[in-house]
């Protein structure tokens, strides 16, 4: 019995100590690493990101992994998990949503640029041709689809109970006058769905991974004045002055970043900052 429990007390020690290392690790050993990983939509985010890993990052003493996802949930629970340090896809409500839904403190560090949300149709030219019973797709993700809701209700198509924001889903559809038949996707699938719906309701850069050009293609589109929705680097709690994400937070906001922006993505993008 001795034995045993010798044994159980050795085995007790080298978990207490393996936990204890492990901890040590993750407390606070990188605040001071240059290098930063982020996982990133393809489009425009990693490409904001590559043209400062290409341009601006090796003058500000910063190595810049980029990781790409195309989803909106694997970028935050890598984040929990640690296979990144940082991500660069979601607004701020978004981001308060599902760090509630699921138990990750996260915070902005600094917004970076708006990606006004738009109504596509592969099947009319304008909303006056609506029809009754007409399919609309929306996302189905709480603050993106009560955005969608919010402005397929700016444009006459609906209209909703008073006071429910952003948060509005499609039982606080008031009035459906037209019947429409809303449809609740991944914002990633919307695009692909412009062949079986009358109109999708499109994150910009969804829209923009497709070749949809928002300011030119979209049949409405959201106003970037005073926009909530500004997509944001986000870290862990906690995380936000290490280093690498201050280095990065500087670049993203810098007047280089800029430029690169309005040349590139010609207003279907807008800076933030």
């Amino acid at each position: 019995m001795r034995f045993f429990k010798k044994l159980s007390i050795l085995f007790l020690s080298v978990f207490l100590l393996s936990l204890l290392a492990a901890c040590g690790a993750n407390s606070g050993a990188d605040a001071n690493s240059d290098t930063i990983t982020v996982g990133a939509s393809p489009v425009p985010h990693a490409e904001i990101l590559q043209y400062i890993k290409d341009n601006l990052a090796a003058k500000e003493g910063l190595k810049l992994n980029i990781v790409q996802f195309n989803d909106y949930v694997q970028p935050n629970t890598a984040l929990k998990d640690g296979s990144i340090d940082a991500n660069f896809f979601q607004h701020v409500p978004y981001m308060q949503e599902f760090g509630k839904e699921h138990g990750i403190d996260m915070v902005a560090v600094t917004k970076v640029h708006i990606e006004p949300l738009g109504i596509y149709s592969h099947k009319i030219k304008s909303l006056n041709e609506v029809s009754a019973q007409a399919v609309v797709a929306i996302p189905n993700d709480v603050t993106n689809g009560g955005r969608a809701l919010q402005l397929l209700a700016q444009n006459g198509l609906i209209t909703l109970k008073g006071n429910v924001g952003t948060s509005a889903t499609v039982h606080d559809i008031a009035s459906n006058p037209k019947n429409l038949q809303i449809k609740e996707l991944d914002a990633a699938q919307l695009p692909r769905s412009l062949d079986d719906t009358t109109l999708s309701v499109i994150n910009g850069n969804y829209a923009l991974t497709v070749g949809l050009k928002p300011n030119k293609d979209a049949l409405a589109l959201e106003k970037a004045t005073n926009n909530p929705y500004a997509n944001v680097l986000t870290v862990l709690k906690g995380h936000e002055n290490y280093a690498a994400v201050k280095k990065l937070a500087k670049l993203l906001n810098s007047p280089e970043v800029k430029k690169f922006i309005e040349d590139k993505y010609q207003g279907s993008v807008i800076p933030a900052f």
